[in-house]
């Protein structure tokens, strides 16, 4: 690793990202496969239909417990908006769809990724909510359950999008992003274009964190 290194995220952030990351993308393969006929092909490498029935919804349970982890973690820097410069921020696009001169400075977590999350959390809740009570209905009128399904799909077509469009702008969309959730640690090039208000903050606060200093 360079010295003057920047640490973004510690370890424990980088576990509760990846557990929500390849769960999520375990549930998604095994949802297809299960919610469509073209898709049953996906059950052959566990045996079945119903041993991938048995892999999504534990699955399920890993994801449960990562999104709770994740809303508790990052609510506060990713779950609120801040006024008025995520607005700028949003008139801009980031400076994504066109060229920006001066993008507008947001702290940690720009409002796209804050609307991400907020995706994520709200619809990770309701697709939670609707699976355990699809796996459990209990004594549940029946018109209830039905409803988790319609709930569950819709959470499913919308976490999805979302989920790649994450993926992207984490990787090819945005050099030297990925490695602040492989490492932890980025370059001071990359957090000054991307987070220069919260590199700021970290420094005058004395919490930034430079490897080899």
């Amino acid at each position: 690793m360079r010295k003057g290194m920047i640490k973004a995220t510690d370890a424990f952030e980088r576990i509760i990202h990846w557990g929500l990351a390849i769960s999520c993308i375990v549930l998604i393969i095994s949802g297809l496969g299960m919610m469509y006929h073209s898709f049953s092909f996906l059950s052959i490498p566990v045996g079945g239909l119903k041993n991938l029935k048995y892999v999504h919804n534990f699955t399920g349970l890993i994801f449960i417990v990562a999104l709770l982890f994740s809303i508790l973690m990052w609510w506060k820097e990713a779950g609120i908006f801040k006024f008025p410069e995520d607005v700028e921020w949003i008139k801009a696009a980031g400076g994504y769809l066109w060229h920006v001169d001066n993008v507008p400075e947001v702290g940690k977590y720009n409002p796209g990724q804050k609307i991400f999350f907020l995706a994520v959390a709200l619809f990770g809740v309701v697709m939670a909510v609707s699976g355990l009570i699809m796996w459990f209905p209990l004594s549940l009128p029946v018109v209830w359950v039905r409803t988790m399904y319609f709930l569950h799909a819709l959470g499913f077509f919308v976490i999805t999008p979302f989920f790649f469009v994450h993926l992207y702008l984490g990787t090819i969309g945005s050099p030297g992003s990925a490695s602040a959730m492989f490492s932890g640690w980025v370059t001071r090039a990359w957090a000054k274009k991307q987070h220069p208000k919260w590199l700021k903050e970290m420094e005058e606060s004395g919490k930034l964190e430079v490897y080899g200093e």
